[in-house]
């Protein structure tokens, strides 16, 4: 399944971390407010429970927003009229910003494909968060992970509309635990890579929380 993408990169005049993407994603809310695509919530303030169309991530330094179905022409609307951002009450010159349009591929692979996570996956959700640290050794452990990645992938299949119809395989290669925060809130997340006999687009995020940037992933080179 060939897929439209627009990404949309911004250079702040701050040194910018992971956590900046949830202010990012909030400062936008607030301004195209009328755009639920942007914000992720219905007008009566509960969450829209889909996978986002619009995305917002720290790469390297950089803001990266990126949209795709009817979140392209939000991105454009947002490059064409964004002129800075308040970042924790502060104005944020934008020093440059790039467009680029691309077509990626999502869905069933022949051969396994290498990722990485660029920002930390939130894998746990308070239940599973129980069985993993009731799990003695990694073993069980990574099979629990291994479980809730192939969901995280058929959750974002069903929210596209893409039929899943072989089995999905997951290899994990040094998983590793780190610490983060949700919302002021400490959360346990994964940093690693994987192997997986599907295609996902670059950037796009897996797991919990992927709309403030969370479980980003790109493709490994090796």
């Amino acid at each position: 399944m060939k897929i439209e993408i627009l990404l949309l990169k911004l250079e702040l005049n701050k040194t910018l971390t992971s956590s900046d993407a949830s202010k990012v994603r909030g400062f936008l809310g607030s301004l195209y407010r009328q755009h639920i695509e942007v914000h992720h919530h219905q007008p009566d303030g509960t969450l829209l429970y889909r996978y986002p169309v619009v995305q917002y991530k720290i790469i390297q330094d950089n803001c990266v927003i990126i949209g795709f179905g009817a979140g392209i022409e939000i991105v454009k609307k947002i490059f064409d009229e964004l002129k800075v951002i308040i970042i924790d009450g502060n104005w944020q010159d934008i020093l440059a910003k790039s467009l680029y349009n691309y077509t990626d591929e999502f869905g069933t692979a022949a051969d396994f494909i290498a990722y990485t996570f660029l920002t930390p996956w939130l894998a746990l959700n308070e239940e599973n968060y129980e069985t993993y640290q009731k799990y003695g050794n990694w073993q069980k452990r990574r099979e629990l992970l291994t479980k809730i990645l192939i969901g995280n992938i058929l959750s974002i299949a069903k929210g596209i509309n893409y039929t899943v119809t072989e089995p999905i395989s997951v290899k994990f290669d040094h998983l590793r635990e780190t610490r983060t925060t949700l919302k002021g809130t400490p959360m346990l997340g994964f940093l690693g890579n994987f192997q997986v006999n599907f295609a996902i687009p670059e950037y796009w995020g897996i797991g919990k929380s992927v709309a403030r940037g969370f479980g980003t992933i790109g493709r490994c080179s090796w």
